[in-house]
């Protein structure tokens, strides 16, 4: 399941991004295979994680149609656990990354002394995991290789790299969808620390991309308890893919050049499976149902083409 080239009714291209496997199907549709490659720091870690691509796709499909009246964004249907279909739409080259606590990458740059983030003023006295006075948007460069950069509104608007009506409609979006994120994840007992969202342009019209609320994209305290343990000072429980970049840090690897990825055993490779699963449970409320073939393959491929039929692809 990390290796999905196929080919596909209507395909007119294929890319292979760090986790998600896309397919260009005729002018308008694309067919995106969430894979089971896990990144970290901008690095595809070398070993394939069980059900991954199944929890993120179906987290991403859960929150798309839960929010498809806040914001329009670009699914059509997801025929197959890991597989949805969707409208194609031109990327904008910068990921709206929105922050209502200090934690992550934004904590690590404050701890380091840093008082601006993305161009955006943060206070003295912070702690990891306070929360902010209010939710920021702390955007970055959308890489097509290594790392993603953070970038203020003011070099995106005055650098052209985005059109000052379409930057303006991405931070409504923005600010809109984490409010609902946030109402979301309350009713399930969690707090949505911070996340990404990505945009494209679809005959002009601003809409929702990619994935939405997932553990790869998105950072969740669990509430109860929250404040005793801020009041004490100890670290906050989290649901987000964070336990394995803190795995990597104690490993040694970050990312920087000369790093060499530690090695992964079985039992980890499991574990974090296993991680990922309780991950959409508690996130969506739901029970996850395993499915029994994992690969792009037999009946998942079956009932995508079907799906590619219906919208008039043979």
């Amino acid at each position: 399941m990390d290796e999905t080239p196929i080919q596909l009714p209507g395909q007119t291209g294929f890319y292979r991004g760090k986790v998600r496997d896309v397919y260009y199907i005729g002018d308008r549709h694309l067919v995106m295979v969430a894979s089971n490659r896990i990144s970290a720091f901008d690095v595809v870690l070398p070993r394939p994680i069980p059900y991954k691509g199944q929890v993120l796709n179906q987290i991403a499909a859960h929150f798309l149609q839960s929010t498809a009246s806040i914001v329009p964004n670009w699914l059509v249907e997801t025929p197959a656990p890991m597989v949805s279909v969707g409208l194609k739409a031109a990327p904008v080259p910068v990921e709206m990354v929105v922050r209502g606590y200090l934690s992550g990458h934004a904590w690590r740059q404050y701890d380091a002394g840093e008082r601006q983030i993305c161009g955006v003023a943060l206070p003295n006295g912070l702690r990891a995991s306070d929360p902010l006075p209010e939710p920021i948007i702390t955007p970055t460069t959308k890489a097509k290789e290594g790392h993603d950069q953070d970038i203020s509104r003011e070099e995106i608007i005055g650098g052209g790299l985005v059109p000052v009506e379409i930057y303006q409609q991405m931070e409504r979006y923005s600010l809109s969808l984490y409010a609902a994120g946030t109402r979301m994840a309350a009713e399930r007992g969690l707090i949505l620390v911070d996340t990404k969202y990505e945009f494209g342009l679809v005959d002009g019209r601003v809409l929702l991309m990619d994935e939405v609320h997932t553990p790869d994209s998105s950072r969740f305290f669990v509430a109860s308890g929250y404040a005793d343990r801020q009041a004490q000072g100890i670290p906050q429980e989290q649901l987000s893919k964070e336990f394995v970049r803190q795995w990597l840090i104690a490993h040694g690897f970050q990312g920087r050049p000369g790093e060499v990825v530690p090695e992964m055993s079985d039992e980890w490779v499991q574990e974090i499976g296993e991680r990922y699963i309780s991950l959409y449970e508690s996130i969506t409320g739901q029970r996850f149902m395993r499915a029994e073939h994992g690969g792009f393959t037999g009946e998942n491929r079956a009932q995508t083409i079907k799906c590619l039929n219906a919208l008039g692809y043979h």
